[in-house]
């Protein structure tokens, strides 16, 4: 671990010496409450909860997650430091591990930083702040399956734009799958059977029940699940290119 710590550090000090931590934070924060208190109808609503504010979550995080994503390996293999980073004394899977860790890191800060909303709500009135809690790992473990796929696609190309389409893409299809809007063509061709595992694929219906702070076994070992997965490949892809 005290490797992994130190790939960590080092992809912390690449965000913050450059315009990619402010930004992200800013964007982040600026976006989730004008969302919220905006969009969301926060103050109309008269109930004194968080649901306006992490029901945006998983749009915001589509194209932020990426935009974050992107360059984890991409930029790498761009600059040409690829190389050299893997002749470290690290295993790759430190490698992977520690720069996965890093991006989820700034997510989580940005998390973080949106408490002040969190005090609206208990200066407005008495919230289930256990209910929140809950949301919060929800969000945080919905980001980290986002970012899991952009890490992925980012180790497959060294063009970042390309890693950026390709994220949102994938991530879009997960957001969808357990809509009515894909559900719905898909049952008339395929049998029911098909249909619910397309759903259970979705992020939105594993997510909408952690955003009320309901802890589903199911629903936290399909996102930790799917982040193992996501990295074992990352790792795969890099062992890959290593090889060749």
């Amino acid at each position: 671990m005290r490797k992994t710590n130190v790939m960590i550090k080092k992809e912390w000090m690449a965000y913050f010496y450059t315009p990619i931590a402010p930004l992200f934070l800013i964007i982040f924060l600026v976006l989730s409450s004008a969302l919220t208190f905006y969009v969301g109808g926060f103050y109309e609503r008269e109930i004194a909860d968080l649901e306006p504010f992490f029901q945006f979550h998983p749009w915001i995080y589509l194209f932020l997650v990426p935009a974050i994503g992107m360059r984890l390996w991409s930029e790498e293999y761009r600059s040409g430091s690829a190389e050299l980073l893997l002749t470290l004394p690290l295993s790759t899977w430190e490698v992977v591990l520690g720069k996965y860790l890093a991006a989820l890191g700034l997510i989580g800060l940005g998390l973080l930083l949106s408490f002040p909303i969190w005090i609206t709500v208990n200066v407005l009135g008495d919230p289930d702040n256990g209910v929140i809690l809950g949301a919060y790992l929800g969000s945080l473990l919905m980001a980290g399956a986002f970012l899991a796929i952009s890490a992925a696609i980012s180790a497959t190309t060294s063009n970042q734009v390309v890693a950026f389409i390709g994220s949102c893409a994938i991530c879009f299809v997960f957001l969808m799958s357990g809509m009515p809007l894909v559900l719905d063509p898909v049952g008339q061709i395929f049998p029911q059977s098909w249909v619910d595992v397309i759903s259970q694929m979705s992020f939105l219906v594993h997510y909408s029940a952690m955003a009320r702070g309901i802890l589903d076994l199911k629903s936290l070992v399909y996102f930790l699940g799917l982040i193992g997965v996501l990295l074992t490949g990352n790792w795969a892809m890099i062992e890959l290119r290593k090889a060749s």
